[in-house]
């Protein structure tokens, strides 16, 4: 079974940590606590910092959703 995790940290708070905390966390308690084998997470082309967090807690690039998001009226690629 598959999961998926998303966050969302508001500006006031970047640069601190807390994402990559927060998702060590929730990874550890996902695959202690329920029958999954992976988790995914989706990412904006422009989100270094979040491709970061999860670089971080032992996620990698699988593959890019080219023109797959629009944001602000702008396609964007998606980075799962």
């Amino acid at each position: 079974m598959n999961a998926e995790i998303g966050y969302f940290i508001s500006k006031k708070f970047w640069g601190k940590g807390l994402a990559t905390k927060a998702v060590k966390k929730m990874t550890e308690y996902a695959f202690e606590n329920f029958d999954i084998v992976r988790i995914v997470a989706g990412v904006f082309d422009f989100n270094k910092s979040s491709m970061k967090v999860l670089e971080k807690n032992g996620y990698y690039l699988e593959f890019i959703r080219k023109n797959a998001v629009i944001k602000n009226g702008k396609i964007i690629d998606d980075y799962i």
